[in-house]
């Protein structure tokens, strides 16, 4: 069978004449072009059962081509392209119609992989939506773990299938959960979280259920419960390993049938909620133990989103600190700026609060730091006050890891070479890669 054209929009000449050459090797048939004006103009003249573009490229960008493109034949797969990631262009380009979105810098690998199954795919969709304002997010971060998060959230969110967050502490669960909630259809409805582990587990099942009154000492008025309350919205049940083996089977019963019954009540009350739940702890370990109902574990883990810690996504710290840093700028009316030994040594350190020790701790240079710029001994020190046994030093993990970027960086990305230079088998080398995520 003969292997589709591909239009190829990429300003930066390098890595256009790579994809090129890689695709051509491939047996395709490629016309590579460097701006928007371009891609428009053989847009408009000819047919691309596949289009792969960047997203920034000049005065248009790669939404551009992919509504043009679309426009043109709408069982075009437009494959989309970018190093500056985000859940705002994830969901443009997951509304306009995009086939997939690939974070830079990837493996050529990963790429003929989506042009593979964009060849082997026939996408036959309406006219889709007016173009909309991106909604506002905290989710920050282009790294590829991060645009793979966004990928998943835009395609989970306008379903109502169960959520399993999973991260460590302070990673964001619940601003995944918000974000799922307001990118679906049920935005306009509410959204109410509760933190099942800071619920004593007698008194959790009248938060959730609600109770009439009387129905225990103290109970002097009817109750509305959570799930109620969040009728047509979203009930988002943050550590939901803390839940009480006890109380697992009523609210599986309740994921089942989608009723609720207050504590005290004879009666029964349908409501139409959708259930998010997070953790962060492992609940398939949990199962195996016995610590947690298996069917209320497949129940809630329809879909199973498992958010990186920031020393996984390193790349990411820089783009965080700008965000919060300018925020709060902004909040206290200052203007602190870092030094660059002050940003290395916010990027060395390992974080063990995640995200939100990282914002934590830029409030609080903001709000003490008297110099208009923040140095170096004095974030080392900061960093040392929010746990004196965290060091801002790398482990031979992450030094590992980062010497194999800084090579494959060199390389353009050829894993072959890589592995030359690293003295390790190429095999080795992916299992590395995978180990470490990257």
């Amino acid at each position: 069978m003969e292997k589709p054209r591909i239009l190829v929009v990429e300003d930066d000449a390098e890595a256009r004449r790579t994809v090129l050459d890689f695709l051509e090797l491939e047996g395709y048939s490629i016309d590579a072009v460097s701006s928007t004006d371009e891609a428009l103009e053989k847009l408009s003249g000819a047919f691309y059962p596949v289009v792969i573009s960047d997203i920034y490229i000049d005065r248009h960008s790669g939404l551009d081509i992919l509504k043009a493109a679309r426009a043109r034949d709408p069982e075009c797969a437009v494959i989309l392209m970018t190093g500056r990631g985000s859940m705002e262009t994830v969901m443009a380009a997951t509304r306009g119609g995009a086939f997939d979105y690939i974070a830079k810098p990837f493996e050529l690998d990963r790429l003929l992989d989506a042009v593979k199954r964009a060849e082997a795919s026939h996408l036959v969709q309406e006219e889709g939506p007016e173009e909309e304002e991106p909604i506002e997010t905290e989710m920050v971060g282009s790294s590829p773990g991060m645009v793979e998060l966004y990928k998943v959230i835009s395609r989970v969110a306008p379903t109502d299938a169960g959520v399993l967050i999973e991260g460590e502490t302070g990673t964001g669960k619940e601003l995944v959960a918000r974000m799922i909630h307001s990118n679906s259809p049920r935005a306009q409805g509410p959204f109410i979280p509760v933190d099942c582990a800071a619920i004593a587990p007698t008194l959790l099942e009248s938060e959730l259920f609600g109770s009439v009154r009387g129905a225990f000492t103290g109970a002097d008025r009817d109750r509305v419960g959570v799930f109620e309350a969040a009728n047509h919205g979203t009930a988002f049940l943050d550590e939901i390993g803390e839940v009480d083996p006890g109380f697992q089977p009523k609210l599986l019963r309740f994921l089942q049938e989608h009723e609720v019954r207050p504590l005290g009540s004879a009666r029964s009350r349908a409501v139409d909620v959708r259930v998010i739940a997070a953790t962060n702890r492992d609940l398939q370990k949990m199962v195996e133990s016995g610590k947690f109902r298996e069917d209320l574990w497949f129940r809630l883990n329809v879909v199973r989103l498992k958010i990186p810690p920031l020393r996984e996504r390193r790349s990411d710290i820089p783009l965080l600190i700008r965000h919060y840093l300018t925020r709060y700028n902004e909040h206290y009316e200052h203007n602190l700026r870092l030094s660059e030994p002050a940003l290395k040594a916010l990027q060395e350190y390992t974080w063990p609060g995640n995200v939100r020790q990282l914002k934590h701790l830029i409030e609080k240079v903001v709000i003490l730091t008297q110099s208009p710029v923040l140095d170096g001994e004095d974030a080392r020190q900061a960093l040392e006050e929010l746990d004196p046994h965290e060091r801002p030093v790398e482990s031979l993990a992450d030094a590992e890891a980062e010497q194999i970027r800084k090579v494959l960086a060199a390389t353009g990305g050829n894993k072959s070479r890589a592995a030359q230079i690293l003295g390790i088998e190429r095999k080795t080398l992916y299992r590395k890669l995978e180990r470490m995520n990257l």
